[in-house]
């Protein structure tokens, strides 16, 4: 997969753990897991739109496309 999920780097930021966070976004931390290791097929827009809000930032800030 080329697009990659970079929430570690935000929630160290932030200061927040997996726990804290999934919480607040209304996941668990299980599928927290699962974004941060990259082995997402899919997110929903609902769970983009929260995450950008509770870590305060863009969709860009959290995405990112790499080539293969």
């Amino acid at each position: 997969m080329a697009v990659r999920i970079l929430i570690d780097r935000l929630l160290v930021e932030r200061g927040m753990g997996v726990g804290e966070f999934a919480a607040a976004i209304g996941i668990t931390p299980a599928n927290v897991a699962v974004l941060k290791n990259g082995r997402a097929r899919a997110i929903r827009f609902s769970t983009l739109d929260a995450i950008c809000r509770v870590l305060d930032c863009q969709p860009g800030d959290i995405l990112r496309w790499e080539d293969d």
